[in-house]
């Protein structure tokens, strides 16, 4: 029970490092969808550029944070591998950035994203990669309260420019030569890219001491293993960002010029009503995934690792369900408007896609632990594929349900992939009449509350009810044994 007590303290120092800002960007999205502030289109351009940033970041990391951790608790010297990797990501960013912002013209045209807004992207995106090592070796080193602080003082600087360009600049520029200075008519979408740019500045500069620490030495030979080891991490993770964002892309492509940014910002909007899932699923990630590494060696691990599981699955259920009944109590509070309430419909769709996702990274120890990783890069092409056929097919008949269907199919796809691999060549012994019994009773009481009871608050509380009663009977003992020995 020691090794849980760890990982529940670093999951939940993580977990506060990454729903604390992910708590604090809600109010971004209330601030967004203010018609005073953003038009519905003007959000859904918003929505379709930073879709892009999800691609552009995995490609610029290629894998190499992953490696790190792998390498970091695999070699004997811990400093070379930090070091090595450190170097690898400077060079390859400048260099990708440099040829990129030469061909610039082309990539706006190719992408569809104007120049004024695609210059300010490549600068975040190379600051953004500088500091990817840097927060990996602080999560290696189990310093977590630093990297909590420095990421939630980059979502609090991100956050504080956005709300003073966006709400306050401009009568504060009237009879203010300074700020009037600063201050331009129709500029919305650059002070959020700018607010943006100026957060990741800041944090690369915080976090440039850990330049000056490490000795900077590059080992070829390391740097081979390294990338043979992230190549596949690299093409899973374009996978995922198909999986993850490339519904804007298709949304802004395959509907109608007329309404296709109105379309991609209801959208998104109401994808934001999934965010306590990505929260919980995050911050679970980034809490076991060093566990998972650090303690592989360990003896029989597995039924650590079955336990971990046991519990995502039972606390997640919980998750999706509560915010299935109390979705439409919440959405005012994040969605200004009622402008994008018609994509509603989305929401448990998007919930349960995120779930499985979140069940799928914990499944993904098998190939990490046992250096397969070709595998999840195998899975995560499976689901970018199933994500843009279904997109394909269903976005030009139903809109945005359909980009909804095809999220939730290709992660449902990718969890049961993993599962059944993982079986194959890393035999953990899961709980799965428990884990079924969860996701299935949480699923249907979810699915019939919102699509046929949806209002009726005496059958959905009474839901919630039942199946946290349910939850707590089978899973009394052992909070109670871990509750004791903490």
């Amino acid at each position: 029970m020691s090794g849980f007590k760890s990982l529940f303290k670093q999951t939940f120092i993580y977990g506060l490092a990454t729903v604390l800002p992910r708590m604090l960007s809600f109010i971004l999205v209330p601030l967004y969808t203010d018609p005073a502030v953003l038009s519905v289109e003007e959000y859904g351009r918003i929505s379709f550029i930073f879709a892009y940033f999800v691609l552009f970041n995995v490609v610029l990391a290629y894998g190499m944070e992953t490696a790190f951790f792998r390498f970091f608790n695999k070699e004997d010297n811990q400093d070379k591998v930090t070091s090595t990797s450190a170097i690898s990501l400077i060079l390859s960013s400048f260099a990708l950035l440099g040829i990129a912002f030469l061909f610039r013209n082309q990539i706006s045209t190719l992408i569809n994203i104007e120049l004024k807004y695609l210059n300010l992207v490549f600068i975040i995106l190379l600051l953004d990669a500088l500091v990817i090592i840097p927060f990996a070796w602080l999560r290696a080193t189990a310093r977590p309260m630093r990297y909590a602080i420095l990421k939630i003082l980059n979502v609090a600087v991100n956050l504080g420019l956005n709300v003073f360009l966006l709400l306050y600049l401009k009568d504060l520029a009237e009879g203010n030569s300074v700020l009037d200075q600063i201050y331009k008519p129709d500029f919305e979408i650059s002070y959020i890219f700018i607010s943006n740019l100026i957060a990741s500045g800041l944090t690369l500069v915080l976090l440039l001491p850990f330049y000056t620490k490490i000795k900077l030495t590059f080992d070829a030979v390391l740097w081979k293993k390294m990338m043979r080891y992230a190549m596949p991490v690299l093409i899973a993770g374009i996978a995922y960002s198909v999986n993850e964002t490339f519904d804007r892309i298709l949304l802004e492509k395959l509907l109608p010029a007329d309404i296709a940014d109105a379309q991609v910002g209801m959208y998104s909007a109401c994808y934001k009503l999934a965010l306590f899932m990505t929260l919980f699923a995050t911050a679970f990630r980034l809490g076991i995934e060093p566990y998972f590494f650090s303690h592989s060696k360990t003896e029989n691990p597995q039924k650590n690792y079955a336990k971990i599981l046991e519990y995502f699955v039972a606390f997640g259920s919980v998750i999706l369900l509560t915010v299935v009944v109390f979705a439409d109590v919440i959405k005012p509070y994040i969605i200004r408007s009622e402008a994008y309430y018609e994509a509603m419909w989305i929401v448990p769709f998007i919930l349960l896609a995120n779930f499985c996702l979140g069940i799928y990274h914990n499944l993904s120890v098998w190939y990490k632990i046992t250096d397969r990783t070709k595998y999840g890069a195998y899975i995560s092409i499976v689901g970018a594929i199933t994500t843009l056929a279904l997109n394909y097919v269903l976005i030009p008949i139903i809109g945005f349900k359909g980009s909804a269907i095809a999220t939730l199919s290709a992660y449902l796809i990718m969890m049961l992939l993993s599962f059944y691999y993982g079986r194959k060549f890393y035999p953990i012994p899961y709980n799965l009449k428990k884990i079924v019994l969860y996701f299935g009773l949480s699923t249907m009481f979810s699915m019939l509350y919102f699509y046929i009871f949806r209002g009726n608050y005496f059958i959905g509380i009474g839901a919630l009810i039942v199946f946290l009663s349910l939850v707590f009977q089978l899973e009394r003992k052992e909070l109670t044994l871990l509750l004791k020995r903490n």
